[in-house]
């Protein structure tokens, strides 16, 4: 064997070790695809609910969510659908753990960025009341924020055409790692920053805007932001399963992340550690259920809580300074869907915190409400699959 071949191999020897030393550890920190291989097999939980009118709505829905499991390794799904403000159908299927704690109705879900809507609905409480002037320098309600190039009110920061971000390498906001004690603390890493454009010619996702949201429902409360949502959102709609992560309990479900190495799909990892939403408060820290979403989403659809001029205010597509309308509304994604080859208004909000992903959808020329939540990052057919409940329980109308 002449020392050139030899070389080689020792080489390719050497790096075989090196493969197997990685790839199996890493392989082994994955759970491989599936979590669920047969739909009928995968386990549920249902809530006690009329649902007899429409019997044939749920079949097909549960169909679909046993599908969705198996099709994109969802560990855990649920989901809750309201018509007319009567739940109708309350569904948990799969695991909150894949050892096996099972997603119930009660198995509560990070919401990340539909935290929005929520927070959105306090500061529509207070605008009702003369206690928060949505077109104010938001400086009057959060005097710890310092005055910027350009002025900046709640209602720019709401529809997220404000300008207030802290953006990182990957061009979007940056999400803050660390640990708050209280939105002042959120509010200071805010001092330096300066607008990334003059508030209302620029419409762009902002998870800081919302930062000074809740900061301005604090200020205009003059109580804490989860003070205030669990004594006039969450109570007054029975949202028991609702609030601050701050102050989570018990059955939150578990969190993985979909794996991948050079394109190869490895399957799932379960979230070594929860995580700390604090900073984000109102943008993003809020812990609920399917259940409950649908309560709040049924709220919007007519006066009850809020004033149905205050409603349909909120759910009023932001307009910018050039004269063009965006889809975001305070709060609240606006735009037209077809469900049973019809067009239908569709309200809506999305959120993907890390270790989940969550829908609501609101058609209120329907009365239609649906909420889904899966514990799998970036799972991109949750959205898709709330759409597909709703087509369900619009083709099969009592």
């Amino acid at each position: 064997m002449t020392r050139a071949r030899w070389r080689a191999e020792a080489v390719l020897s050497l790096l075989a070790i090196v493969i197997v030393a990685v790839a199996v550890p890493l392989y082994f920190a994955f759970i491989p695809n599936h979590v669920h291989t047969d739909p009928a097999a995968v386990p549920s939980t249902t809530a006690d609910v009329d649902a007899k009118s429409h019997a044939a709505a749920v079949e097909k829905a549960r169909r679909l969510a046993r599908a969705r499991l198996v099709e994109e390794n969802l560990p855990g799904l649920s989901v809750a659908v309201a018509v007319d403000g009567a739940m109708v159908w309350v569904e948990g299927f799969g695991y909150a753990d894949v050892d096996h704690a099972p997603v119930t109705p009660l198995t509560r879900f990070r919401l990340g960025a539909l935290s929005k809507p929520l927070t959105a609905t306090a500061a529509a409480l207070l605008y009702e009341r003369g206690r928060l002037d949505l077109d104010a320098p938001v400086q009057r309600y959060v005097p710890a924020y310092p005055h910027k190039q350009w002025t900046v009110t709640t209602r720019q920061l709401m529809g997220d055409v404000g300008g207030v971000h802290r953006i990182r390498g990957d061009n979007n906001d940056a999400m803050p790692v660390e640990h708050c004690e209280s939105l002042d603390e959120a509010v200071a890493m805010l001092k330096d920053e300066p607008l990334l454009f003059e508030p209302g010619t620029e419409h762009r996702y902002s998870i800081w805007g919302w930062v000074l949201v809740s900061a301005a429902v604090e200020g205009a409360a003059g109580e804490s932001l989860s003070r205030f949502m669990l004594r006039q959102v969450f109570e007054p709609l029975a949202m028991e399963r609702t609030s601050v992560a701050e102050t989570e309990g018990l059955d939150e479900v578990a969190s993985y992340n979909l794996g991948s190495v050079l394109g190869a799909r490895l399957g799932i990892k379960k979230a070594s550690l929860q995580p700390d939403y604090s900073c984000v408060a109102g943008g993003g820290a809020f812990l609920s259920t399917p259940s409950d979403l649908v309560r709040f989403g049924s709220a919007m659809l007519k006066p009850g809580l809020l004033k149905a001029s205050t409603i349909a205010a909120f759910q009023t597509p932001t307009r910018l300074a050039s004269g063009a309308s965006t889809t975001y509304a305070l709060g609240w994604t606006v735009g037209t869907m077809q469900l049973a080859g019809k067009p239908a208004r569709m309200v809506s909000h999305r959120g993907s915190p890390r270790g989940g992903s969550v829908s609501l959808l609101i058609f209120p020329d329907l009365g239609l409400t649906v909420a889904a939540a899966a514990n799998v990052s970036s799972a991109s057919g949750i959205n898709p699959f709330a759409l597909q409940v709703a087509e369900a329980f619009t083709n099969h109308q009592p």
